[in-house]
């Protein structure tokens, strides 16, 4: 791994996988350039990882299949697995089931 800047210090032509993405680009297999750091009190500074935007290349289309895998995954997430209903929203990890099952008796 190359240098370490602080918030907001790093060159220009580096960015972070937020802003490649926002872009319209992916780092695309190339390793980590340098790293930032946010420093916090009493705590571990938060870290991200830049990659070199003139190496990143485009995001990949989203194909018909890859479309239909991310809306059976998402039902999943929102299906109970207790009413076998769709709750309309993704089912809290913490409660592992519906709020209304969750609730009731």
């Amino acid at each position: 791994m190359g240098a370490t800047y602080r918030w907001r210090l790093a060159p220009d032509g580096l960015a972070t996988r937020r802003q490649l993405r926002a872009l319209g680009l992916r780092p695309g297999g190339q390793d980590v350039v340098a790293e930032l750091h946010r420093p916090r009190r009493r705590r571990a500074p938060l870290v991200a990882y830049l990659y070199r935007v003139d190496r990143a290349k485009p995001v990949r289309p989203m194909t018909p299949g890859r479309t239909a895998a991310l809306a059976a995954a998402m039902l999943a997430r929102r299906t109970c697995p207790n009413c076998r209903t769709d709750a309309g929203y993704c089912i809290p990890r913490s409660l592992g089931m519906c709020v209304p099952c969750h609730d009731s008796p």
